[in-house]
């Protein structure tokens, strides 16, 4: 007796295939992080409480925690395809920034908002369009 039909195979492969694209940004992201966490020279930053990778020093070679709490010192130093398109660009950022700190806690508006919210609305879409592209391929095949 087969225990899987082809249908349930479908499911199952698709249901694959979703975990693995919502998982796989966030767990590259942490192994960048920790691969990157033994070659930081420089003391951590404590920060509300928490002890972070990158340190708070002003570097012009890297971006430190300066470059959050100082964006200008990012822009300067740090900044080069989007040097020319700033006039562009700053409005839309800071106009983010600005309604982050309008929610009352912009670390919290921040993770969820810019670190949970937006990826797993791209992620979504991203989904619905392979759906999409399955369903024209069986249509196409007919």
């Amino acid at each position: 007796m087969q225990m899987f039909n082809s249908a349930s195979m479908v499911k199952l492969n698709k249901t694959f295939r979703n975990i693995l694209i919502l998982t796989c940004p966030f767990i590259i992201m942490s192994l960048i992080n920790e691969i990157e966490r033994p070659k930081i020279e420089n003391k951590s930053y404590h920060y509300h409480g928490v002890n972070t990778i990158n340190p708070k020093e002003y570097n012009t070679k890297k971006c430190t925690w300066a470059c959050h709490n100082q964006t200008m010192h990012c822009k300067i130093n740090h900044v080069k395809i989007l040097k020319s398109h700033f006039a562009y660009t700053d409005t839309p950022y800071m106009w983010v920034i600005n309604k982050l700190k309008a929610t009352g806690d912009y670390g919290l508006a921040n993770i969820v908002f810019l670190v949970l919210l937006v990826p797993f609305i791209i992620i979504y879409f991203l989904i619905k369009s392979l759906d999409l592209q399955v369903k024209i391929n069986k249509i196409t095949k007919l």
